[in-house]
């Protein structure tokens, strides 16, 4: 036997959907934080002083975060090719703003303090609010249009041709459900930021972030409740007319898929699902009362719960499709029809088993010897401070 087919297709292909779903979630347990500071840096931080407090915060960590986010798009290239060339091809103006306003993180960092000038710090600080406002806008935007159905067909030969021009593939992403989505990740990392600001910071700046974390729980509480009814009572889900051979060819024109009921019929099918949305409850309304509290660590930690339950029930309702097509719903991109090769898959399984480990053990190891609050008195030493 060879050596790659030692685990079957069908196991593959689950392996590296679970997989996707955890580098996606792992990079918004991790970079969300660092993008919900940012959205709160004007509002939290008053002075100078404790802006800095802010941003030295996020400051040592941000770019070892973002190696998630590298991970989960190398991760679509190299295990669902036809899920990266449509998604990049028909969201690329989407995408090219999110990594305008991530590459204004880096600047505004090493930029904002080369000048004493108020006004030089005030431009830094409202670009590393956006920054952190609209990716995390922008992510729950694309979430929504996967749900929604997104306009593109496979000809013959498996070309993915994305239809609209200019305006499909940039405000045509701009329908209600999406923007509510976008509306609920952008509240929720600005809950997950204010848990991080809460561990990492005192006085003022840490009841200002309180303050402002509770008003993005009860957001993302009223948000992610609406998104389930509407999802339940507005909006088409996917279907296969007959079951796919989940170890057949990577060629999504020979199932037949039809628009019919709603997504939730998942949870019919599939009741333990429930658990994820549960989650998503759970962890936002005890990040609430953590952040009404005098609780520390116990605001992140219930608020990582919540993004857990909340992009798991995403993907967890939508199984086994992950990019439906509302214009050729045949053309849908599934779990058992747009992956690589299993010899592909498993070579890749090999590799992230050696590389993850040692990847989350440096992590783990980054934040022990970072760990601790950034003062007022720790941004004035040069020696205790990087910005």
């Amino acid at each position: 036997m060879i050596l790659f087919e030692l685990i079957p297709f069908e196991v593959l292909r689950l392996i590296w959907w679970v997989l996707l779903g955890v580098l996606l979630i792992a990079f918004a347990l991790t970079d969300g934080f660092d993008m919900g500071t940012g959205a709160l840096l004007p509002f939290v931080a008053r002075s100078d002083a404790e802006r800095r407090v802010v941003i030295n915060t996020v400051g040592p960590v941000w770019e070892g975060n973002q190696v998630w986010f590298i991970l989960g798009g190398g991760a679509i290239f190299a295990a669902w090719p036809p899920l990266y060339a449509v998604s990049f091809s028909g969201f690329y103006l989407a995408m090219f703003l999110i990594l305008a306003a991530l590459i204004l993180r880096p600047v505004g960092f090493k930029y904002r303090s080369k000048r004493d000038d108020p006004r030089w710090r005030a431009m830094w600080d409202w670009a590393l609010f956006i920054g952190g406002a609209l990716p995390a806008l922008l992510f729950g935007v694309a979430v929504g249009n996967v749900l929604l159905g997104v306009p593109f067909h496979l000809t013959p030969d498996l070309m993915p041709i994305y239809e609209g021009g200019l305006f499909g593939k940039l405000f045509g992403l701009l329908r209600p459900f999406a923007l509510l989505c976008g509306l609920v990740s952008l509240a929720m990392l600005v809950m997950h930021g204010a848990g991080w600001l809460v561990l990492k910071t005192g006085g003022a700046v840490q009841a200002r972030a309180r303050r402002y974390g509770r008003g993005a729980a009860l957001a993302v509480l009223a948000g992610y409740a609406l998104a389930g009814l509407w999802l339940a009572f507005g909006i088409q889900g996917y279907a296969f007319v007959a079951p796919p051979d989940p170890n057949g060819p990577s060629n999504p024109l020979i199932n037949e898929v039809v628009r019919s009921g709603s997504w939730l019929a998942a949870y019919a099918a599939r009741p333990w699902i429930a658990v994820a949305p549960a989650m998503g409850f759970l962890g936002t309304f005890m990040a609430w009362r953590a952040l009404s509290g005098r609780g520390e660590l116990s605001p992140l930690l219930w608020s990582k719960l919540a993004i857990f339950g909340m992009i798991s029930s995403v993907g967890l309702v939508m199984f086994p499709f992950i990019l439906p097509s509302n214009s050729d719903p045949n053309s849908s991109l599934s779990v058992w029809d747009a992956s690589s090769s299993q010899q592909t898959l498993f070579v890749m399984l090999v590799c992230g088993a050696i590389f993850l480990p040692l990847i989350l053990a440096y992590t783990a190891w980054v934040y022990r010897v970072l760990w601790g609050k950034v003062t007022p008195e720790d941004v004035e030493d040069p020696d205790r401070h990087a910005y």
